[in-house]
């Protein structure tokens, strides 16, 4: 028998509140699948289960309480373990509707029967009641509405005000600093973009972003997380990048193996986790398996970003605004792109030699962008 927990979504995360189910008991689930939307101090995220086999029981109900990190929420039965199971007679067979939907109806009286389901094979969600509700129940007034981005914006900064203290009282940061020209990378992306519809050219962040996984191939050191006092390596290059949010915050969800996505592939991974992240359609996996950060604060003008480390992760690695600069070379002097790149990392998992290798290797493999 498996357990569907409520997930830790970040070193931050203490609980979280359960605000609608997916499925119902007899569901058949596969590794991957989404079951349930979770609501923490940085918003409601979609989370999988990670096995394969039946709903056996839903133990929590979606509701207000916060549930602490850990509380078993459901139980699965594997697919060794489940019976062949009987088909119900007719006079037993029911509406399908999720928990959250049949909470909500109730609460109201209004009858599942009259609703029309918009799920797999006519099942009623929660977003179908609430659609009904909306032509029965009065509209919240402006002052509610209003409340609400207020207060997930204060819950959003003391989740990140958490999650930084954390850091700088655990983690002894060491910075590091190395100035990148980026002449060839800029040459070549401007070629690249010239033979490519608007749609489909590429942002100059995504070469030192691809860069940056290469880089950590070869100094897999820093794509790591530190956990009861041992480094624990990443077996994917998995690269948390900052996003900011419109209502204020912002989080660092996961692009998934850029070591082995093509330029042009990242481009759109990237726009499709911006996007989502904006919308608040996020899986909870997105919120863990990054093994280092990116933050690009160059298109706000800022020339060099020294980062706070995200725990467990032990590197954080900031992009600043490319600019023209005097660059000496061969004896002589003129005016370069330059892109300073900085590194924040963990001391207690790599030190100063380290941290300047993986500066150095970022800058060759941008001076071949062809080979990214």
């Amino acid at each position: 028998m498996a357990e569907f927990i409520m997930p830790s979504l970040g070193a931050d995360m203490k609980s979280g509140i359960l605000i609608d189910w997916r499925v119902e008991p007899g569901n058949q689930v596969k590794r991957g699948d989404i079951i349930a939307d979770i609501e923490t101090d940085k918003g409601t995220f979609e989370v999988e289960v990670y096995c394969d086999g039946v709903i056996d029981q839903i133990l929590v109900e979606p509701g207000s309480d916060k549930i602490p990190v850990g509380t078993v929420l459901a139980t699965i039965i594997s697919d060794t373990e489940q019976p062949t199971p009987e088909p119900p007679p007719a006079s037993d067979r029911r509406i399908k509707a999720s928990p959250a939907a049949r909470k909500l109806a109730a609460e109201h009286q209004i009858e599942l029967s009259q609703i029309t389901g918009s799920g797999p094979d006519g099942s009623i969600s929660l977003a179908d009641v609430e659609e009904t509700l909306k032509t029965t129940v009065l509209p919240q007034t402006t002052a509610e509405t209003s409340e609400r981005p207020k207060e997930h914006a204060e819950g959003m900064r003391q989740a990140i005000a958490a999650a930084m203290s954390l850091s700088n009282r655990e983690i002894p940061h060491y910075y590091l600093a190395s100035d990148i020209d980026m002449s060839r990378a800029l040459a070549w992306l401007e070629e690249h973009n010239h033979q490519h519809p608007i749609k489909e050219r590429l942002l100059p962040v995504i070469l030192p972003l691809k860069a940056t996984a290469l880089a950590l191939k070869k100094i897999p050191e820093l794509n790591a997380h530190w956990v009861d006092g041992q480094l624990q390596l990443k077996d994917e290059v998995n690269i948390g990048f900052a996003v900011s949010l419109r209502g204020g915050g912002l989080i660092a969800p996961a692009l998934i193996s850029v070591d082995r996505l093509s330029l042009d592939q990242l481009m759109t991974a990237m726009s499709d986790l911006i996007s989502r992240t904006r919308a608040g359609k996020l899986r909870g996996s997105e919120l863990t398996a990054a093994g280092i950060t990116v933050t690009s604060l160059g298109d706000l003008g800022v020339s060099c970003v020294y980062g706070v480390i995200y725990p467990p992760q032990v590197a954080l690695v900031g992009f600043g605004r490319i600019s023209e600069r005097p660059w000496a070379e061969k004896g002589s002097i003129s005016a370069r792109p330059i892109l300073t790149t900085t590194l924040a990392a963990d001391h207690r998992a790599s030190d100063g030699h380290l941290g300047a290798r993986f500066l150095d290797t970022l800058g060759k493999l941008l001076q071949e962008p062809e080979k990214l």
